[in-house]
């Protein structure tokens, strides 16, 4: 599941998480949401992996939602 599909599904205490602290290893409940509405499967669009910090996202996913952030036209281009 990518992203795109998982972003609506997860708590908005999550998402403003992420906006907040985009690019920051996940704390184990932001980790936790993400994978219940995943359904623990993790796509490498948006999964950079774990790292010694925690669990990562991509650089691509970092964009996505600082895009989001912005309020910037996510359907253009």
């Amino acid at each position: 599941m990518n992203i795109l599909e998982w972003w609506p599904l997860v708590d908005a205490e999550t998402r403003s998480w992420l906006i907040e602290h985009n690019g920051e290893p996940l704390p184990p409940h932001v980790f936790a949401d993400i994978m219940a509405v995943t359904g623990g499967r993790t796509d490498s669009g948006w999964w950079a992996g774990e790292s010694a910090d925690g669990p990562q996202l991509s650089d691509q996913a970092v964009d996505w939602i600082e895009a989001v952030a912005n309020d910037e036209d996510l359907t253009a281009g």
